[in-house]
């Protein structure tokens, strides 16, 4: 249940506009959206106690109440949703239950998808993804999307398209990216999970600065289709952040698995993942990790975070120790930008090509630019060396974590960051912004070149009150491990009662 200062609060000028035409009692229809998750939701919906309907206007005024102070949303579909409700809904594990998708490489035929860029602008799917059939089959009513940095290029959500998305921790910061949109959305109340990617810590970075839970499953774990059938070279994933481990869990249950033409697929998993959540982890051999690969620097308040989930995970019975594989980063951070630049750089020319235009800082980001220009300034072998020096890291990942089932470290290197720092329309040159947004994220995008899966638990706050994220990252294929896992914390050290101070 909300504390009483939340409570007030929607008592408040917020709570008038976010009820107004509400049906039944609006105050008690935003309760609703506070106090139940997704799996919640769906549950009053199955047994008649709210409608889909009464979900979606309470969704759909919350929205219009706070994304004017947050600035999450990407497009707007609520007509769209609300003749999915009127054409009747799948009988789903989340049927009624109101959704929001990133506006990023994801696709409604007939809606608008604009990737955080002017580039795209305005740009009408002819297709719909595999991931949204799955989502739509499993009840969930879509009625928009959410925020991204342009191509999901930097760990903020800013661009110069839609502005800056603000943390509801804190507007000054930064939501994080680049889902920072669909975190923002969830930290804010206006519904309990929304749909994420990650490519190199898109998931896990906002769900760290804003307090959620969020998972990147195992490369080919959900359909990246049917326009590609995979992201950045292997390594961007579909997922989603959320307020509890079991809606996460639940909502791989209905989006999981290979789909035609898919280039692999991650191992089958031995149950479904919700019934992983109450399962007993057994005892694990944890491998704390408190600095990153890379050597950036790591705030205090994060490394004590880190210990503190450290000695909670002793405390529930596991092995921990003070460990780490050993990786070339330089090579690391080399293929990630040989793998990133050139699938952007190939992308931005083919659409400008089509619409006949020139690419300049009129409608792409100035870093941006940059990624194109180094883009196209690789070759063939730039981008297979690139590609050997992850698979070499996750060989040797692999087999560190033969003696390892889990690695803990922070999420982030720093709590949210002030709005302006790491944007892609800064004006600094390349060299400063990669430096700076790498010691930021320096922990997250290592395991999105090695395919494994990872987990942000918002198991902290700083002293200035935002959110510091513990991430544990298990072995590829073993979602099931890591949600048991986090099943165990979230009940040992339970956070669904904190709340931004929306």
């Amino acid at each position: 249940m909300m504390k009483a200062t939340r409570r007030e609060a929607l008592a408040g000028g917020i709570a008038l506009a976010a009820t107004a035409g509400l049906p039944g009692n609006g105050h008690a229809m935003q309760d609703l959206l506070d106090s139940h998750d997704c799996l919640g939701l769906a549950d009053l919906v199955r047994k008649r106690k709210v409608s889909a309907t009464e979900l979606l206007d309470a969704a759909i005024a919350r929205t219009e109440a706070l994304n004017p102070k947050f600035n999450f949303m990407a497009q707007k579909h609520y007509d769209y949703a609300r003749r999915a409700i009127a054409a009747g809904l799948p009988q789903g594990p989340f049927s009624g239950v109101p959704w929001l998708l990133k506006d990023l490489n994801t696709y409604i035929a007939g809606e608008v998808t604009e990737n955080g860029s002017r580039l795209y602008k305005g740009q009408k799917a002819a297709v719909t993804s595999e991931l949204v059939r799955r989502i739509e089959r499993a009840g969930f009513v879509i009625f928009g999307k959410t925020t991204t940095p342009e191509f999901g290029l930097t760990g903020t959500t800013e661009s110069v398209l839609a502005g800056p998305t603000r943390n509801p921790w804190n507007p000054e910061r930064i939501a994080g990216g680049s889902s920072g949109g669909a975190a923002a959305a969830v930290a804010a109340g206006v519904i309990p999970a929304a749909h994420a990617t990650d490519g190199g810590g898109s998931i896990r970075i906002p769900a760290s600065a804003c307090g959620l839970f969020g998972l990147k499953p195992s490369r080919g774990r959900v359909p990246m289709g049917p326009l590609r059938t995979e992201g950045w070279g292997g390594m961007s994933v579909h997922h989603a952040v959320s307020r509890t481990v079991r809606d996460s869990a639940a909502i791989l249950d209905a989006t999981h698995g290979v789909e035609p033409g898919s280039r692999y697929g991650a191992p089958s998993p031995e149950r479904p993942y919700l019934q992983e959540v109450g399962r007993d982890p057994g005892r694990l051999r944890v491998a704390l990790m408190l600095a990153p690969f890379s050597g950036a620097p790591v705030d205090a308040q994060v490394i004590e975070a880190t210990r503190a989930a450290a000695r909670l995970l002793e405390s529930l019975g596991h092995d921990v120790e003070e460990a780490a594989p050993k990786i070339d980063m330089a090579a690391i951070g080399a293929s990630s930008f040989a793998l990133m630049a050139s699938s952007v750089a190939a992308d931005c020319i083919d659409r400008a090509k089509a619409l006949g235009i020139e690419l300049g800082p009129d409608v792409v980001e100035r870093t941006t630019l940059d990624f194109i220009a180094i883009g196209k300034s690789m070759s063939a072998m730039d981008y297979a060396r690139g590609n050997n020096a992850y698979q070499a890291a996750a060989i040797a990942i692999g087999q560190f974590m033969q003696k390892f089932d889990v690695i803990l470290s922070p999420t982030l290197s720093a709590p949210p960051l002030p709005i302006g720092r790491i944007g892609l329309d800064t004006g600094r040159s390349m060299a400063e912004w990669g430096q700076e947004v790498g010691a930021f994220t320096a922990f997250t995008g290592i395991y999105n070149g090695t395919g494994q899966p990872s987990m942000s638990l918002p198991l902290a706050m700083s002293q200035e009150g935002l959110p510091i994220g513990i991430m544990a990252t298990g072995r590829y294929g073993e979602e099931g491990l890591l949600l048991r896992l986090a099943g165990q914390i979230e009940r040992a050290a339970p956070w669904s009662s904190r709340r931004a101070p929306v």
